[in-house]
């Protein structure tokens, strides 16, 4: 078993030009629960204030980065089992 004292940042990007990207924990996976779903498309999110930026379908803004739209709710991030059949996501 692992240990529990695993503890998730309060802020979370997967854009490597953000203060908020932390390239070694992404690889462990994380997965985010946004209002009880389940989302495999949040590009960032933040616990504290509670809310999630995901892709716009395939759009893409002028830097080549994808569009995104900020949703308000509740925000819960998790480790995601790497030895579980669930594939590393997005965030």
């Amino acid at each position: 078993m692992t240990e529990q004292n695993d503890t998730l940042p309060d802020r979370l990007a997967i854009n490597p030009r953000s203060p908020h990207f932390d390239e070694a924990l992404l690889a462990r996976g994380i997965g985010i629960r946004f209002n009880g779903v389940e989302k495999t498309n949040v590009e960032e999110y933040c616990v504290s204030e509670g809310w999630i930026r995901v892709a716009v379908g395939k759009t893409m803004a002028r830097d080549g980065s994808p569009m995104t739209m900020k949703l308000s709710g509740k925000v819960e991030p998790y480790l995601r089992d790497q030895n579980g059949a669930e594939p590393a996501a997005n965030i």
